[in-house]
């Protein structure tokens, strides 16, 4: 019974965890306290685990008592987990809350599913899921020590995914091209949708011609994401409300390049509909410009770097200019 007690209190901090607004405190607010306070209750949580599971790794059953005392100890280590997540005001940047969001709920989800595996496993022995789930609560305490511990910190890594995604996309796309191969060569011949004639495998010429412009965009998008987490990592600063809130609007937007360079990329496997391609690079196009703008007028960017913001500027409306004219007839 406290068992599914338990279980139910945690569903709750999970809830408030993941919709909750941040306590603005009254006192200041210190970033050193702050993660010495966190790592502190992710330790904690990761022994009360440990003990939980320990408790029902063999017979005989744990007294009630002792259940209800081992069930407070766990409510009580998660509840310190949220509280001090709580402290972090907005103020301090919403990339930075979010990852410490995003673990503070894997902790939180980890003991949740402890507490479900203990509950649905008859008490033999130890099971290889009881194993499994602690290991897990474990490895999303030990997380805190990777978390970036400022707002510039958390934005250079929030760019650094974005920019492996992004070149993901684009070595798939070169690999392709290459190939010339069909795309969907992994995909049987189906007898009810009957044979896939040419036109669905191959490029014609005239899409091979808008491929090259495409591609020339997905470049543009690698090299601007590059450039912009190297001024965020030289010049980027957390010092002030202006400074965190204009990394942050260079993460929200920046966060936009990798899904339009996929849905790009999507479009441009046969068989092509060069208005849709057309479409979607105008949307990456969009995005690109947005990005060089927001960082040229933020502190990342001294007087010495606006050079290559002019440059892919260029870059981009080249070519956007060549894939309108090489659509033009689609409209």
């Amino acid at each position: 019974e406290p068992l599914r007690d338990l279980r139910g209190a945690l569903r709750a901090v999970l809830a408030r965890v993941r919709e909750g607004e941040p306590g603005e405190g009254r006192e200041p607010f210190e970033l050193p306290r702050f993660w010495d306070a966190l790592g502190q209750t992710f330790k904690v949580t990761s022994q009360e685990a440990t003990k939980l599971s320990l408790a029902f790794s063999r017979p005989p059953l744990t007294s009630a008592e002792d259940c209800r005392k081992l069930s407070e100890d766990v409510q009580n280590a998660i509840l310190a987990v949220a509280t001090v997540y709580y402290w972090l005001p907005k103020g301090q940047g919403t990339t930075l809350r979010k990852m410490v969001r995003d673990a503070t709920t894997e902790v939180v989800e980890g003991m949740i599913q402890l507490t479900e595996t203990i509950l649905s496993a008859p008490l033999e022995s130890l099971s290889q899921e009881q194993l499994i789930s602690t290991g897990g609560v474990w490895e999303a305490c030990e997380q805190v020590s990777n978390l970036p511990r400022d707002n510039q910190a958390a934005v250079a890594s929030a760019l650094a995914a974005c920019l492996g995604v992004v070149k993901d996309a684009l070595e798939e796309m070169e690999r392709a091209l290459v190939e010339g191969q069909d795309p969907y060569s992994d995909i049987m011949e189906d007898e009810e949708l009957g044979f896939r004639g040419n036109r669905d495998t191959y490029w014609s010429e005239a899409d091979r011609k808008l491929l090259s412009s495409c591609m020339g965009l997905m470049k543009a998008s690698k090299a601007c994401l590059k450039k912009v987490l190297g001024v965020v990592k030289a010049y980027g600063k957390a010092d002030s409300p202006e400074q965190i809130a204009q990394l942050d609007d260079l993460a929200d937007i920046a966060n936009e390049i990798s899904p339009s360079v996929d849905e790009l990329a999507l479009s441009m496997y046969p068989p092509m509909n060069q208005l849709a391609v057309r479409l979607n690079a105008a949307k990456l196009a969009s995005v690109l410009k947005k990005v060089l703008e927001i960082t040229k007028t933020s502190h990342v960017c001294p007087p010495s770097e606006e050079g290559w913001v002019q440059f892919l500027t260029g870059a981009v409306d080249h070519n956007m200019n060549k894939i309108k004219n090489f659509t033009q007839g689609q409209l």
